[in-house]
């Protein structure tokens, strides 16, 4: 299974992002799928994520700014960032639990990483 990241860039204090994660390869299904981010020198924090059934959860920081979204048909899941700071800037990873198989467990996988600058 491979996780493919983009959109991230350079954008400036209260500018919009919208980052995409496409997940591809020997897949059943998937029930969760977030975001995660790196800031320098910072531990890499959760950021969003949803459910398969649709429910989602945010970091308190992004609460209001931030919107995730699946699109299950494609297995990608997006992150809308709006009003962004300039402590929004990390390296934005996407996440995925996926079952390979019907009777499989679930088996978490990463992508690379997107950067994303936010100038003041």
């Amino acid at each position: 299974v491979q996780l493919q990241a983009s959109g991230g860039g350079l954008v400036q204090a209260g500018g919009s992002l919208r980052l995409a994660c496409a997940a591809s390869g020997t897949i059943f299904s998937i029930n969760y799928m977030g975001w995660y981010r790196q800031a320098p020198g910072k531990q890499r924090e959760l950021v969003a994520v949803v459910t398969d059934g649709g429910s989602t959860n945010y970091v308190d920081s992004v609460k209001d700014r931030f919107t995730i979204s699946r699109d299950n048909a494609k297995n990608t899941v997006y992150l809308q960032m709006n009003s962004l700071k300039p402590e929004d800037t990390a390296v934005y990873y996407c996440a995925a639990d996926v079952k390979n198989r019907r009777y499989s467990t679930s088996s978490r996988y990463w992508g690379q990483g997107t950067l994303v600058t936010v100038s003041s």
